[in-house]
């Protein structure tokens, strides 16, 4: 708060805070903007107690899906599962044999590249319940949509495998599932191979609070096996009892609310988006408004691929009928009145298109503190498409973390789908990149690309992607100039010749070159900086003298020679720098 709404709040005079401040060499003014930590120190030297809020994790739902008329009529709903864990630890896998079907032989390089909901059944305690299960990405890239994967999970599984125990992913998806408060269960994979250590993952499990509950702890950990299906019945039945603690309750006698999991443009369907029904019933024929997206619901499809009227708590469908293409985890909320829905979707569009244009701000701008260096910087433009929003939003997030000190990445446009002519004519205008994931070229957009000179560049694997961008980045640098040591030699003679003087030397190591750069050290300081004009060897000019051979060196300017000084032979050359230097 500023000084002046702390006076009021203290219901003192301004000038007694700002004289306060000033005795602890705080110089303020009436309009400054007091961190919490001076706010505190000034309340509670006056004797008023400070609270400050706690600061909620992003990864923690924000919207409370149930209210209070829901009360009266809540069901208990299946829970909402996420697999996580390090890449090729075997969660797709491990899914595939839960859910009895083949997604994991359509990855490219063992990256999931989209996230999709699936609901299994399974018997417990005498009776069929079911299970929804949220498929994430296993890069850590994808850092970003597995942590909105989490945002609407009710059970974390996390996937460690029994022969290679806790990886920087693994550490990654347990720090989502705690900031998302979420309980864990781990399944310890591939205890079928050969050298797979259960125990040692558990003991690697506990530097990270995870205690297994044979251990004395409650994290629910159970040993299986992926490609032989050992096991999963256990996983599931401890999913199901996990679930339990948490009352996990909802209200389908209501218009459905959630959570978009994935979106796209469709070329024969429009805008397809996947929607996570967390409370009520979505029906065909619903207004929707996800995120800005409007539309009225004109066909869902469930995870079996069959067309479906209705979708219960819990349960994820692919909607179509919205008129754009929503944003992965933005909220969704059913509207009896059209006219209602178009304003609430027009003033969030307004809004984000706002935050958008501030973001830009930010992006473009290096910062107050780099005002002086304005027009310095070196930019490299983007245009980013991909197949999907979630992989786009992973990509962006990821190009963000690359540092950006002394070249600016500008991502001009990121949007889902191909590849078109009027990305091509940006991109020729702007001297920009395109950069393609997982996505095709329009057609024509090839011929226009080699007309303009456009590179278009297409990947399938994220950290190619990256790779490159960083390449291309630090290819931008100014390159630095840094010293390369020749050699060293040694004075052992000094010859006066007229008004000047030749020093008869010996070359210790390396190589000394005729114009090259010297320093002349005696004993610890420095004598003289400069250029070697003159070097002999024989009374005969020389290029070059290697070690182990005497020579005479002279340079102008300096003739204050004497037995036993150094001359250390250096060059100046340039090295491409990289974005950390």
């Amino acid at each position: 708060m500023t000084v002046q709404e702390l006076a009021g709040s203290l219901a003192v005079p301004e000038t007694e805070i700002i004289k306060r401040l000033f005795s602890k060499g705080i110089a303020v003014n009436i309009t400054e903007t007091l961190d919490i930590a001076a706010v505190r120190m000034v309340a509670e030297e006056m004797g008023t107690e400070v609270e400050t809020p706690e600061v909620t994790s992003e990864a923690v739902q924000v919207t409370e899906m149930l209210d209070a008329q829901d009360l009266d009529n809540l069901q208990r709903r299946p829970p909402v599962v996420t697999i996580m864990g390090h890449v090729d630890h075997g969660k797709t896998t491990l899914l595939d044999s839960i859910r009895k079907t083949k997604v994991a032989q359509g990855e490219a390089g063992g990256i999931t590249q989209h996230i999709g909901a699936y609901h299994v059944d399974v018997e417990h305690e005498g009776k069929s319940q079911q299970v929804v299960f949220l498929d994430t990405p296993g890069h850590e890239a994808f850092t970003a949509m597995r942590a909105r994967g989490t945002r609407v999970t009710d059970v974390a599984v996390l996937v460690v495998a029994a022969d290679d125990g806790v990886r920087p992913q693994t550490i990654e998806a347990i720090g989502h599932a705690k900031a998302a408060q979420v309980p864990i269960v781990v399944a310890i994979n591939k205890v079928d191979k050969e050298g797979a250590q259960p125990e040692r993952v558990k003991q690697e499990l506990t530097e990270y609070g995870l205690v297994a509950d044979d251990w004395g702890g409650d994290i629910t950990m159970v040993p299986v096996s992926a490609i032989r299906g050992e096991n999963l019945d256990t996983l599931l039945e401890m999913i199901l009892t996990v679930a339990e603690m948490e009352d996990l309750y909802a209200n389908p006698n209501r218009s459905a609310k959630g959570t978009v999991i994935e979106a796209h443009l469709d070329k024969a369907r429009g805008p397809v988006a996947t929607l996570l029904v967390q409370n009520g019933t979505l029906r065909v024929g619903d207004i929707v408004v996800a995120g800005s997206a409007l539309g009225k619901v004109r066909a869902m499809i469930d995870d079996r691929a069959a067309r479906v009227d209705q979708a219960l708590p819990s349960f994820a469908v692919e909607v179509l009928g919205l008129r754009e293409v929503p944003r992965a985890g933005d909220e969704f909320d059913v509207f009896q009145n059209e006219k209602e829905a178009a304003a609430i979707a027009s003033g969030r569009a307004t809004s984000q298109r706002d935050s958008r244009l501030l973001q830009g701000g930010r992006i473009s701008l290096s910062g107050f503190s780099q005002q002086a260096k304005e027009g310095v910087l070196k930019e490299l433009n983007l245009i980013l498409k991909a197949d999907v929003q979630g992989s786009l939003e992973a990509i962006v997030g990821a190009l963000r973390q690359l540092p950006q000190k002394e070249v600016q990445l500008r991502l001009l446009l990121s949007a889902p789908g191909e590849v078109t002519e009027t990305d091509v004519d940006l991109a020729a205008a702007s001297n920009a990149v395109i950069i393609g994931f997982n996505t095709t070229l329009a057609t024509g957009a090839r011929q226009a690309a080699d007309q303009a000179g456009v590179d278009v560049r297409e990947y399938s694997i994220i950290y190619n992607l990256l790779d490159d961008i960083q390449g291309a980045m630090e290819g931008l640098l100014e390159p630095e100039l840094v010293e390369e040591p020749l050699g060293q030699v040694e004075v052992r003679a000094v010859f006066a010749i007229g008004r000047g003087a030749v020093a008869g030397c010996y070359v210790l190591s390396g190589k000394v070159i005729r114009n090259c750069k010297v320093r002349v050290r005696r004993g610890n300081s420095v004598v003289y900086e400069g250029i070697l004009d003159s070097l002999k060897r024989m009374k005969e000019d020389a290029k070059e003298v290697n070690s182990g051979y005497e020579c005479g060196i002279s340079v102008n300017g300096f003739t204050d020679w004497a037995e036993g000084d150094i001359i250390e032979a250096y060059r100046m050359v340039t090295k491409r720098r990289t974005l950390s230097a």
